[in-house]
């Protein structure tokens, strides 16, 4: 697994130290021994975790600078992206959310193993979490959570004017983007820029949706989640 993430990482054109190298083994035994337990995740394995979890997280770190960033994952689950890019960028100042508790619970233990600091911890939905730290992070990040129009709902009330929100998304995303362009104007976005990567190792080409917060978004957002879905923007 340390080969390949180093090839990797090389790959991307992003330094590569033994922290680091550490740091991903130790959350590579974490994710494992919970997920036995808990559903975290259906990749497993060393060379498919390494590729397809970190690898693809860290590629973020080739499209974007996240240096010196307050950054928050919204939906974060097992710690995707969000863990892969503090272990890349120990500078950033990271904020992992989701809804569940246990899993909130396994990510502070993993951040304690690796011995992460400057990261906190919220089990909140984010359209609650929002009303309370909303406007406050230099960057949002998503990945596999729901549609963009969606995401845009959850994620852009949390970045400031001049943030960004960056959305995981696949090589084709072309519908989704037009399917979220209210949303994206009426949540104070710009025009997305679309960043498409290889994932080191493999051919599988994911996209980067880079979506720029141009103006405040306004006070009536985010709504419940049910009202989210049912009548997306």
């Amino acid at each position: 697994m340390q080969q390949i993430l180093k090839d990797g990482f090389d790959a991307l054109a992003l330094p590569f130290t033994e922290e680091m190298s550490g740091r991903f083994r130790k959350y590579y035994d974490c994710l494992t021994e919970k997920n036995a337990v808990m559903n975290l995740t259906s990749i497993e394995g060393e060379a498919d975790t390494a590729r397809l979890h970190f690898l693809d997280c860290a590629a973020l770190c080739s499209v974007y600078n996240f240096s010196g960033a307050s950054v928050i994952d919204v939906g974060t689950g097992a710690g995707f992206p969000g863990l892969p890019l503090k272990i890349a960028k120990p500078d950033i100042s990271l904020t992992l959310l989701d809804s569940h508790n246990k899993r909130i619970s396994f990510l502070k233990d993993t951040c304690k193993e690796l011995g992460l600091e400057d990261v906190r911890f919220s089990s909140q939905r984010a359209e609650e979490a929002a009303f309370e730290i909303g406007g406050s992070f230099d960057v949002a990040v998503s990945r596999a959570v729901a549609r963009l129009n969606i995401l845009c709902e959850l994620c852009l009330p949390f970045v400031h004017v001049g943030g960004v929100f960056i959305a995981m998304k696949g090589p084709d995303c072309a519908e989704e983007l037009a399917e979220a362009s209210k949303a994206i104007t009426v949540l104070g976005g710009k025009s997305p820029q679309i960043v498409k990567y290889t994932i080191p190792g493999t051919e599988i080409v994911h996209s980067a949706v880079i979506i720029e917060k141009c103006k405040p978004t306004p006070a009536e957002y985010p709504r419940q989640f049910g009202r989210i879905k049912k009548a997306p923007l």
